[in-house]
């Protein structure tokens, strides 16, 4: 299938022909959906979805701080409205919905979404409970302090500008940013077959990467480690799998465990225990959480919570979750991490936009832009003074010609007959430009004073020195270098902060005999091989002239052959008459009463035909020095390491 497109001339000759005019070109639709379909594709994911690896901002989040900073929309500067900043950005920059724009100034002002806020709210601005924020009508707004650093030196061409949208503005292509946001505040993004989900970091540990960087150019990955065990999460809780956090860094994909940070409180008066949570994993909903928890007891899919309650206040976080008097509240908590979000995975993807193109990086290539980044940034400002500089010195220049050489300035500019006039005779009569006879002509008679005088020589000597630093700075690696780390060092210290997340060195899967109460049970073995197992505390103690109470049901050619007090996590080693081994955990074995009879031990383990159970052997743990002893009905024995029977 073809499609016929007219390529209009730019010939507008009235004299050509319609059809000269026009160049009919055929091309297959398959072409032609793929070349648009990639055009759309590319505009997604460099104009909208993917943050910038210099800066960590999309381009919604780079035009709203920009329009901040435009209309000096500062940290020490009083509120503006937020319909204000939304409908500038809209007009300006961001030729989309102002919902969407107002989304994301509302996440830039959410200190449970940003491990910096970027923008400082005064309203209500959304909860951890999913609330939505107030219309933008009503909400105000301005940046936050270090939002001010990744605009620094933005008027000093720092950064390249280029047309917006209509072509009636400039705005920047990327921000100066001070500060490494792309780790600091992390991005989440979906673009078109590609999506980016990298976490938030702890400001002082990335920084302080950075500049260990700077000093250490070839630091391997566990040099990084030391420094930024991970990710730091606003919302606080634990983290663990280590592995997953040193393949993340490492290939820029990984998953780690993330849990909510609980205690155990117990009421002595009532003997009732009660889970209290106080931090959540990063992006749980808490409202959803509760109301998943609350229909799992309805279902009886946990047992033993008998309240929930949200005790949340403006001092922080508290989730109650009471339980019976009989509950042991570690084994509900096992299963609340089991099957709620109160432990939930988040997978890394650290994709950003490099040079035009999306890439994933490693946490090294990551802290390496940002570095050859600000080597650019901090080249052009050095530049952009030095010019400044040096253009104050050629005016400082012919101000002290003039002062030299006073009376004749005097003498010839009350000689000319007009400004023009007296411009032209300073510049001959003391061979300088246009520019410094006119800033000669600007000067104030007060500058001629003895005091004055000695300040211009002053400032003379000022402008001598910075010019020669910032010659220096351009013509010395080391000099740049330092310039870096010195600014990175007053970051971290003036907005550096305590890590939130905690990293745990476990594996921290659950596993069955995590879910099940550590009991003291009694197993009872009959001779033809019927077992069973019986919590302790149905067998109450026999006081005196006490008959005793039956232990087992059996048949009438069947007696109790073997009986033994263990736990519930416990496992049992089985021996049969063929000389094999089987294991089987407690918790395994079926309960019953004490006039049960159990279940055929055959029918737990795979015996073959007239294979008999000669010994079983209970243990809690396999440990070294401790063996096992076995003797054959014809006098062969011998001893085995209890650890030879592990698998």
């Amino acid at each position: 299938m073809r499609v016929i497109r007219a390529v209009p001339s730019f010939d507008a000759s009235p004299m050509t022909e319609p059809n000269e005019r026009n160049a009919i070109v055929p091309i297959k639709i398959e072409d032609e959906v793929r070349s648009s379909y990639m055009d759309y594709a590319m505009s997604i994911i460099i104009g909208r979805a993917l943050p910038d690896v210099r800066d960590g901002l999309k381009p919604v989040h780079r035009r709203i701080l920009f329009t901040m900073y435009e209309q000096a929309n500062t940290h020490s500067r009083p509120y503006k409205k937020s319909a204000r900043i939304v409908g500038d950005v809209m007009g300006k920059y961001h030729p989309h919905g102002d919902s969407a724009i107002y989304d994301a100034l509302v996440r830039m002002a959410q200190p449970f979404s940003m491990r910096v806020p970027l923008a400082d709210g005064q309203g209500n601005f959304g909860s951890v409970d999913g609330d939505p924020a107030a219309a933008m009508r009503y909400t105000e707004v301005r940046m936050t302090q270090v939002a001010g650093e990744l605009l620094s030196d933005i008027e000093k061409d720092t950064v390249d500008f280029g047309p917006n949208y209509d072509g009636q503005q400039k705005e920047p292509r990327v921000l100066p940013a001070r500060i490494p946001n792309l780790l600091i505040n992390g991005s989440e993004g979906i673009a078109v077959g590609m999506a980016t989900r990298i976490p938030p970091h702890n400001l002082r540990e990335v920084v302080s990467a950075a500049i260990h960087l700077i000093a250490n150019p070839h630091a391997s990955l566990d040099d990084l480690l030391k420094i930024v065990p991970g990710p730091d999460f606003p919302t606080g809780g634990f983290m663990y799998r280590l592995d997953g956090i040193r393949s993340a860094y490492e290939t820029g994909r990984g998953i780690v465990k993330l849990r909510a940070r609980t205690e155990i409180e117990s009421d002595d008066r009532t003997g009732k225990s009660a889970i209290i949570v106080t931090e959540l994993p990063f992006q749980v909903n808490k409202a959803r959480l509760l109301e998943r928890i609350a229909q799992m007891v309805r279902e009886k899919a946990i047992e033993g919570i008998t309240d929930l309650r949200d005790e949340s206040d403006r001092r922080g976080m508290r989730m109650v979750i009471e339980l019976r008097r009989d509950m042991n509240p570690q084994v509900v908590l096992n299963h609340l991490f089991k099957r709620t979000a109160l432990e939930t995975s988040f997978g890394i993807n650290m994709l950003a936009i490099v040079a035009g193109q999306p890439r994933v990086l490693s946490l090294k290539e990551i802290l390496e832009h940002f570095l050859d980044f600000r080597r650019d940034v901090v080249t052009r400002r050095t530049l952009f003074e030095l010019r400044k500089a040096q253009d104050r010195l050629h005016i400082l220049e012919a101000l002290k010609k003039a002062v030299d050489m006073i009376d004749e300035v005097i003498r010839t500019i009350r000689a000319s007959s007009d400004g023009e006039e007296a411009r032209g005779a300073l510049m001959a009569l003391l061979e300088i430009d246009r520019a410094q006879a006119q800033a000669i002509l600007d000067m104030r008679l007060q500058r001629l004073t003895g005091l004055e005088i000695n300040k211009l020589l002053d400032e003379m000597g000022e402008v001598l020195a910075f010019i020669r630093r910032c010659e220096e700075i351009l013509g010395s690696e080391a000099e740049l270098l330092g310039v870096i780390r010195t600014e990175l060092e007053e970051i971290r210290d003036a907005y550096g902060s305590p890590r939130l997340t905690e990293i745990l060195p476990i594996s921290g899967d659950i596993s069955v005999e995590d879910l099940i109460d550590d009991d003291d049970e009694v197993v009872t073995i009959s001779h033809t091989g019927y077992i069973k197992r019986t919590l302790l505390s149905e067998y109450r103690t026999q006081r005196r002239g006490g008959k005793g109470l039956k232990g087992m049901e059996t048949k009438d050619e069947d007696f109790v052959e073997d009986v033994f007090v263990t736990n519930t996590h416990a496992a049992l080693l089985i021996f049969t008459t063929l000389g094999k081994v089987y294991t089987l955990k407690v918790h395994e074995l079926p309960p019953g009463g004490r006039a049960a009879k159990g279940k055929p031990i055959v029918n737990l383990l795979p015996v073959e035909t007239g294979e008999k159970v000669a010994a079983v052997l209970p243990f809690e743990r396999f440990e070294e020095g401790v063996f096992v002893v076995t003797a054959t009905r014809g006098g062969t024995i011998k001893k085995t390491p209890l650890t030879a029977y592990k698998n």
